[in-house]
Parts: C-alpha cells; structure tokens; sequence
C-alpha cells in the first residue's frame, strides 16, 4: 500500500495511492461510519469498526498500527473495486490530478547515515567506517515533492544525495536485530541535499544539511509489506536526466536492520521518524569537474519499488515569489 499525504483545496488530506486512483482516508472512514455504508463497502467497514476516527496526520495513522493498516488497505481496495457511481463524491479520484506534499511534513526525528556506501567514502577519500556515522537533519528542511530546493543566498556548492528513507512504525527501545524489521512502517525517498561549502567549514554536517528546502521527501511511503527486501533495491539520481548516482542498496555497509536495533540502544524510536540510509558514490562535491545544484536545475531520486522523487531548483528570489502568489502553499 502506498500512503501519501496530498493537498486539496488548501488542506492536507491522507490518502492511499492506488494504481492510478486516490483513495482520500477521511472520506473513506466518514464513510464506513456512517448509518449508510454503501453495499459494496459494509464487509470493509466491519474489518475497521473498532477505530474510524479520523487520524490527525501520518504520524497518526502509522501508529495504529499494522493490523489496522492492512484493514484500511482491503478497505481502498473495496473502494477500487466499487461501482463509481454507489461512491460519495470526492472518495476516489485520478492520480494525475493529486499534488502530493512530504508523507509527513514533520518528523520527530531524522536520523541520518553518512558514508554507508564504501565507493560514496572512497570518493570523498574516507576510509570506511567500523562504526555508523551518524548526524540529524532538522525537520524544518522537509521539502515537498515537486516543490523547489531553495539554493541560500551566496551558495555556490550545494549537492544532491540520494537516499532510501525508513519510516518507523512503532514505538521501540533496546530492539534486538532479529525484530527491527517489526518496527518498520515502510519505505519512501529522500534527497539529502547538502551545502559541502558549509560542511567542510563547521567541521560537521548539521547546518550544511538542514537549510530550508534541503530534505525532499516523498512521494509516498510504500508500506513494508510490499517490500519484502529493502535490502536489494536498485537506487539512482539524475541531474536535468543526466544519471549520477546509480547503485543497490545491497551496497549499503551497515543494514537497516542493524541501524534500527543500533540506534535503539541509545534513542527511543517513535512513529514517524526517519532514518535515511546514505547515498552511493557520484554525488557532485567528487566529480570532475564538481558539479553543483543552481537554479532551473531538475533532480530526481529514484528507488525501484518506491517510486521517483523530483524536484526542481530555485533561489531565494524565486521562493519569494511563489510565497506572495495566489497558488496553494508548499
């Protein structure tokens, strides 16, 4: 099951992607709670009566839990498979027409892995590491699909990084390796943008990877059942559709897995957080010449069984201009 978050009329909705349909969640839980559950939807409503209320966000959602989630994917599957006309209005809808927002617009946390591709170490001339390296992004950084990477005043050096991202599910501490997996909503994109100028002059990678706009995220999140080996995904980037990066995550140096059950030694993970594995070799900093993100330029981070993340590139100025703009905010 896929699950985004889209924005209609000004408002961000929950939604399940399916196919080429949207099913909208508020929509569909209004309707198995109603005194008039359509006939081709009675059998779907029984499966999620002990919880139709309305989640508030993503985070919400996820944290029903597994079982609840697989009620609500034979619910949208109900919904597919219903005759458009017995739908209420508004309840299924065309993909081509939905403008998805980042699944979820802010993470608790976003737990990142630097240089967990040995050829993405070797080409910053790094050794690899016996141990994660480890750094956060701020939440403030989430960037909407199709919505612009703002390039900051006086910036001349900022990269993209491909990224596969794990959402977590459930809340979880001290998780043994064998049960990690357990703690797994799903799956979605991320390009861990960074500004290398920055990086290299504080000494560490918080500020250079948290600027506004700098963690595009999206479009969806695939849940983990449609994932049986995230392990062995085939992960790209494109640059105007030229390919830099392209790689599997086969390649990574510590599993996800072993990350999770890592990490929960120290921090409590939470429904909603993100941990976003690391980037392959070609990213821009190590090419020659170096290769650097600018305005009017398109990247897109692909991962197979996910899906494809794009984003354009854009300047403060132009930011400022879509902010005083009639469309719908980002």
């Amino acid at each position: 099951m896929k699950l985004a978050t889209i924005l209609q009329n000004r408002t961000r909705r929950l939604a399940i992607v399916r196919d080429d349909r949207i099913v909208d969640i508020e929509l569909l839980l209004k309707t198995l709670s109603s005194r008039r559950v359509p006939a081709a939807l009675r059998s779907a409503a029984a499966t999620l009566q002990k919880d139709l209320s309305v989640p508030a966000d993503m985070t919400a959602l996820l944290a029903r839990g597994d079982a609840w989630l697989r009620n609500l994917d034979r619910a949208a599957s109900a919904v597919c498979a219903a005759p458009p006309q017995s739908l209420p209005k508004g309840l299924l809808s065309k993909q081509e027409r939905a403008r998805f927002c980042a699944p979820i617009a802010r993470p608790g946390k976003i737990v990142c892995v630097g240089r967990n591709y040995s050829e993405h170490a070797k080409e910053g001339g790094s050794a690899v590491s016996e141990q994660p390296i480890l750094f956060l992004k701020a939440a403030t950084c989430i960037c909407d699909p199709g919505a612009p990477i703002i390039i900051p005043r006086n910036s001349t050096h900022v990269d993209y990084e491909a990224e596969l991202a794990v959402v977590i599910g459930k809340t979880g501490k001290d998780i043994p390796i064998e049960h990690a997996e357990k703690y797994i909503a799903g799956y979605t994109l991320m390009n861990d943008v960074s500004e290398r100028q920055m990086q290299k002059s504080d000494g560490q990678w918080f500020r250079a990877k948290s600027c506004d706009t700098f963690g595009p995220l999206g479009p969806w999140i695939v849940t983990r059942d449609e994932v049986p080996d995230a392990g062995n995904l085939r992960i790209s980037c494109t640059f105007d559709g030229q390919l830099m990066q392209d790689s599997s995550t086969s390649n990574l140096i510590f599993k996800i897995p072993f990350l999770i059950s890592y990490l929960s030694n120290s921090i409590t993970w939470e429904p909603g957080d993100i941990l976003s594995t690391g980037t392959p070799a070609g990213v821009g900093a190590y090419r020659t010449p170096p290769v650097f993100l600018a305005p009017g330029n398109v990247v897109s981070v692909t991962v197979e069984k996910i899906g494809t993340l794009t984003n354009p590139v854009g300047s403060p100025e132009s930011k400022s201009a879509s902010s005083s703009s009639s469309k719908p905010p980002q």
